[in-house]
């Protein structure tokens, strides 16, 4: 089992290509061990610090046979150490966004329920088709089709709101993408009033704000959100203004390298804001398509009976970050007292940025109405270094034991085991996709995840 290089052409079966008649033009894509891909689909075309435009028709036929660029974006090697992910599967683009559809090859009777997968990276980092994002085992496995949605990131994507530069720009490219998957998902067997957003870390930040985004009504039905930082998400009006003036006198056509020079510096004038540091850049409230901050909990309530959500966290995740850290790895270090500190750092940032803020999160959404469950994730819990940290989730979810064999997060763990336990925790997520509801409470192998219903 491997992640296909499409410039291997005898892996595309050419003359065989599947081909899909859609509002969007006739997509050509590609077979791939029992799926079927359409890949690096353009869904909007964006010009720098503007909103983005819905891709139009195309009268040509649409090549969807190359996986989607990345954003441009500064590499973080000590994250594509933890994630196995090599500097070589980046290659970005700036001016246009894609979006890749996977699907099971067998026909369905029936339109298939639909996952529109929004990666994380805290707003700066990571792509839709990342190796280790593959999501083909969810679709066959599961009999769903999943979207991989690119977007813009960090100065490019979620700043803004100043010299005449709208804010929110990444969360307008998953509107966008969203539109797309509403308007020609049906013709390629999905049924586009059975959509779920599902996202992990900052994605699953922008799933939240998409629930109370203007335009996004009708376009999905559930969320999962998965390690959402919700609990630095709010009072970030001073460390964006402060971030706004050294953004400022970035010119509009700068060479790209210079932007993302400027993001580095950008992203060091949010450092005196504590926590919120650790993510500055964000989405902004009171800014298009978000409601102002006072009023973002009444929208989550008005919200809260059109959307089914299932929403969770791991037992350590800040752990992730004491290990990519070598300062406070030191600290972890320390004969006698350091992993006892270090265990109590972790448990206190943990329950900061995103325990709290899930539970009432879907407390807040149960009593307005609408299904809530809770999960906490304790696979690999206690195990040195990273223990069930953030981003241990996205090895059971997505890509397949031998993508993963390169990271960091998960060295020493059996490819048996990685594949017995994110078969169940794939089987649960799609459970949740179909109908939006599950058991009262359950738990996948004592030690692995738990999960309750809320009210």
């Amino acid at each position: 089992m491997r992640y296909v290089d499409l410039n291997d052409r005898d892996e595309l079966n050419d003359h065989d290509a599947p081909r899909f008649t859609t509002p969007a033009g006739e997509i050509i894509g590609w077979r791939d061990r029992g799926v079927i891909r359409a890949t690096g689909i353009r869904y909007a075309r964006t010009q720098r610090f503007c909103a983005p435009k819905d891709e139009l028709p195309s009268t040509a036929p649409i090549q969807a046979t190359a996986w989607s660029p990345c954003a441009p974006q500064n590499l973080i090697p000590e994250l594509n150490a933890v994630l196995g992910i090599s500097a070589q599967a980046f290659s970005p683009c700036e001016g246009a966004l894609h979006l890749s559809v996977t699907l099971p090859e067998n026909p369905s009777p029936t339109p298939r329920p639909v996952m529109v997968w929004i990666h994380g990276g805290s707003y700066v980092f990571g792509a839709g088709d990342l190796p280790v994002f593959d999501v083909r085992p969810l679709a066959l496995e599961q009999d769903v089709i999943v979207v991989a949605v690119t977007y813009r990131l960090g100065l490019l994507g979620f700043l803004g709101g100043y010299a005449n530069r709208p804010a929110n720009l990444g969360l307008l490219d998953m509107i966008s993408a969203l539109r797309w998957v509403n308007t020609n998902i049906a013709a390629m067997g999905g049924d586009p009033t059975n959509v779920t957003l599902f996202g992990q870390s900052a994605g699953g930040d922008a799933a939240a704000h998409l629930m109370i985004a203007e335009g996004t009504e009708g376009l999905f039905q559930r969320a999962i959100i998965q390690s959402a930082p919700l609990g630095i998400s709010r009072g970030r009006a001073n460390m964006y203004a402060k971030m706004s003036q050294q953004a400022a006198t970035l010119n509009d056509d700068a060479p790209l390298d210079e932007v993302l020079r400027r993001q580095t510096q950008v992203a060091e004038a949010a450092r005196g804001f504590g926590l919120k540091a650790a993510m500055p850049f964000g989405t902004q409230y009171g800014h298009y398509p978000l409601p102002t901050e006072a009023e973002a909990d009444a929208a989550w309530r008005r919200a809260a009976a059109k959307i089914d959500l299932f929403m969770g966290y791991t037992a350590e995740e800040n752990t992730l970050f004491v290990v990519i850290s070598p300062s406070l790895m030191r600290l972890r270090n320390t004969p006698l007292v350091g992993e006892a500190l270090s265990k109590a750092m972790v448990a206190v940032t943990t329950r900061k940025v995103y325990i709290r803020d899930a539970h009432k999160f879907a407390r807040r959404h149960a009593q307005a109405g609408g299904p809530a469950y809770l999960y906490r994730l304790d696979w690999c819990k206690g195990r040195y270094p990273f223990g069930a940290a953030h981003t241990i989730d996205l090895p059971l979810l997505l890509g397949e034991p031998s993508g993963w064999q390169h990271a960091d997060l998960v060295k020493g763990v059996d490819e048996a085991t990685l594949l017995e336990h994110g078969k169940s925790m794939r089987a649960l997520w799609a459970d949740f996709a179909r109908t939006g509801q599950l058991p009262a409470t359950g738990h996948i192998e004592p030690q692995v995840l738990e999960w309750w219903e809320v009210s």
